[in-house]
This record gives C-alpha cells, sequence and structure tokens, in this order.
C-alpha cells in the first residue's frame, strides 16, 4: 500500500494513485518495447590484479562537473575507447580482484546518433562548479510502501538494500543491479564491498494478517481488483545474503566518480545463493517520448524513511545518449534503485515491466552564475545491455535482443 504519512490525505492519494496506475487502454499508439538487435561484448581476457585499497568509510555520494551541456559537447567515444571503458573489474568475496579486457561485436555506432552528441573538441567542454544540496524538489512526492501484502509482492519485492547503504535491483535468480559508487568510488573500494551483503524484506513474525490477496492498483501489483484495505505496519526485517562477486566496469574506475565517468556508474553483484524471488528483467533504455506519459519509476530504501521502502515516480526530463535526467524525490539510500518503465510486449501480449537504468543520485551545478539541480539515472544503452546481460546469463546467444 502507499502512504504518503498523512491518515487524512491518504483517500484522496489512494484515489489519485489508482487513476494515474490503472492500465491504459490498448490501441495502435500505446507505448510498446520495440525490440531490437544488440550488439555482444565478450569477456576475452582475465587477469589477477593486485589486493584493492579499501576505504576506511563508504563515501556513496557522487558529484559531477559536468551538466547535460557539458555532456553535450563531449565527444562520442570511439570503437576502441569503448572496448576500454566497458572492460571491468570483479572483486570477489574471498578478496581476489581480477580485470577483464572485452571485445565488442555487430556494434553500429550509427545506432548511438544523437543530437546529444557534439563534434566540439574536448578542450571546449565547460566544467562548472557543483555542491550537494537536498534532494526533494517542492512538495515531497515519495510514497512509502507498507504491509507485507504489497511489500512482498512484485514489483515491489524486487528492492533491495545493500550493506554499504544503498538500494538495488533484482534483475536475475542471483543477481542485483545497483549503482557503481555504491561499492567503488572511482578509485577505491568502499568499506565493506568485499563482506556486501544484500538485504530482503521479510516479515519478522507470523501473526495472522487481513487477507489480502490482490492489489487496489491494478496496474501497479498484478493480481487483479480488490476491495480497499487500509495500510498496515506489518512488522518487517531484513534477511542478508552475501554476495559472491562484484563486477564494476572500467569506465566508472577510469572516469572517475567525479569525472564524466558517471555515464557508468553501474554494477552487477552476484549473490552466493538463489534470492527465490521474482527478477525484473533488464531492457534497453528507449527514447523518453516512447515511456507512458515520459513518467520513470523507481524503488528504494531512502535514508530518512528508515526501514521503509519507498516509491516514486516522475516525468523524465532531459537525456543524454548514456544518462537521464529527472526531478524524481529522493535521499540518500535510494542510489542504486533500478530505474523502471512499464509497456506492451507485443510478442507476448502482455503488459511487462524492464529496468531501463540506474538511479545514481542527485547533482546540483552552478554555471555561469546560475544554480541548477538534477537527479541522473544511468541509461541501460544496447552495449551496457550486452555487458550486464552476459553477466547474467553467461553467455552471449541470450543476450542479442534488448
Amino acid at each position: 500500500m502507499f502512504s504518503r504519512g498523512s491518515p487524512r490525505r491518504f483517500t484522496s492519494i489512494h484515489t489519485l494513485l489508482f487513476l494515474l496506475l490503472l492500465p491504459p487502454v490498448l490501441s495502435s499508439s500505446n507505448p510498446q518495447w520495440v525490440v531490437q538487435r544488440v550488439p555482444v561484448v565478450l569477456p576475452q581476457q582475465t587477469e589477477d590484479r593486485p589486493p584493492p585499497q579499501f576505504l576506511s568509510s563508504a563515501h556513496l555520494n557522487v558529484t559531477s562537473p559536468c551538466d547535460p551541456e557539458c555532456h553535450k559537447r563531449a565527444p562520442r567515444p570511439s570503437y576502441w575507447d569503448l572496448r576500454s571503458l566497458l572492460a571491468y573489474e570483479t572483486l570477489h568475496s574471498n578478496g581476489l580482484l581480477t580485470e577483464t579486457a572485452v571485445g565488442i561485436y555487430g556494434y553500429n555506432p550509427n545506432d548511438n546518433t544523437s543530437p546529444a552528441y557534439s563534434s566540439e573538441a574536448p578542450g571546449k567542454t565547460q566544467r562548472s562548479h557543483v555542491r550537494r544540496k537536498r534532494q526533494i524538489f517542492g512538495h515531497d512526492g515519495r510514497f512509502s510502501i507498507v504491509g507485507r501484502d504489497f511489500l512482498l509482492k512484485y514489483p515491489f519485492s524486487v528492492a533491495v538494500k545493500l550493506s554499504t547503504g544503498c538500494s538495488g535491483t533484482l534483475v536475475g535468480d542471483r543477481h542485483v543491479l545497483t549503482a557503481a559508487h555504491c561499492v567503488h568510488d572511482g578509485k577505491n573500494y568502499v568499506k565493506g564491498a568485499q563482506k556486501l551483503r544484500v538485504g530482503f524484506l521479510r516479515p519478522k513474525q507470523r501473526e495472522a494478517q487481513p487477507s489480502l490477496t490482490s492489489s487496489t492498483f491494478n496496474n501497479h501489483v498484478e493480481d487483479g481488483p480488490a476491495p480497499y484495505s487500509p495500510p498496515s505496519n506489518d512488522k518487517m526485517k531484513f534477511q542478508w545474503i552475501r554476495a559472491k562477486r562484484t563486477h564494476v566496469p572500467k569506465g566508472w574506475i577510469k572516469g572517475n566518480a567525479n569525472d564524466i565517468g558517471m555515464d557508468y556508474d553501474y554494477a552487477l553483484l552476484e549473490l552466493k545463493k538463489p534470492h527465490k524471488r521474482r527478477h525484473m528483467k533488464l531492457g534497453v533504455s528507449p527514447p523518453a517520448q516512447r515511456l507512458p506519459g515520459r513518467r520513470v519509476q523507481f524503488s528504494g530504501f531512502d535514508n530518512d524513511r528508515r526501514g521503509q521502502l519507498v516509491y516514486r515516480f516522475c516525468r523524465a526530463g532531459e537525456e543524454m545518449p548514456d544518462l537521464l535526467y529527472q526531478h524524481c524525490d529522493a535521499q540518500p539510500g535510494a542510489s542504486g534503485s533500478g530505474v523502471y518503465a512499464r509497456m506492451w510486449d507485443r510478442r507476448r501480449r502482455r503488459w511487462e515491466r524492464k529496468v531501463i537504468g540506474v538511479f545514481s543520485g542527485h547533482q546540483w551545478v552552478e554555471q555561469n552564475g546560475t544554480s541548477k539541480e538534477f537527479n541522473v539515472a544511468v541509461r541501460v544503452t544496447p552495449l551496457k545491455y550486452a555487458q550486464i546481460c552476459y553477466w547474467i546469463k553467461g553467455n552471449y546467444v541470450d543476450c542479442r535482443e534488448g
């Protein structure tokens, strides 16, 4: 169930959300997932690296002097640049660190043509002063999800918490997608990255609860209509599973957390055992104008609502080839959440949610005397899809269509 914390406003908010999230009537104009062939990103050579350095404390904030205009002027990476950026490090739970070179096949650089790219020289890329600020834009539009009947149902059940303080999303039987800065600050691994754990919300006890087997929000919890039931504050706790290995792209490590490397602020965790929950599929990020209502949504564990899962949705803003800017309200702790969209799958004849990005965090930029605020998500591009899918599947055959 959704709750903004005010009982008197809950009924009106409930009605509003019901209308917002009601399944649209299917027509030829409905947003649809477009199946596309994606390139192949294959590991070529893996070498042991020196033991990693770990920070004394976790630095989970991302700042970047590069705003949307800066990204527009950034030169497009060459094929050889992309091979370097998509190479990756793997941190194993036993402390072993490896680096893997990759080959890229079937990649057409013309597929990434975008007005966000410019032929302007790299030296003309303008930098700006950055400072941190709050991550709530005006009225707080977040909703706490309460009650086990909702927390344990898809899609809310795919949200997990990392022991380093971030959030993540289940994208495989053993795999969690999150932000790279949740485990690595661009130079060193953060404290706790080697013994990383992933937390799943579960009930504390099994006392009898009012039966609510289906969602009031037909579009959001996939079971069908049900009578309204007030939110239940069931006691929940985290059950933790250790991560076996963590993959981080070299684009993040080479670029540094404070540079344009935020384009590669994503990481994949492999758990030591399967989680036995339904996971969300990965999808190539479509253009913002193709998203239903141009809207994106994600759920995470914001620090200011301790122990609660927080859901939000907002209109997608400006987009770059690798980044999506938006003003979804969020607080520290939500970083690493999977940004997803719900669109019609014509092949399977059903509505389907897919993770199309990773929420990176807040950016406050001062440039030419003007201050601007952004929340930034890393888009799942075809190349990133190919890489992450290979990490999950272990083969490229199952990763050719995004």
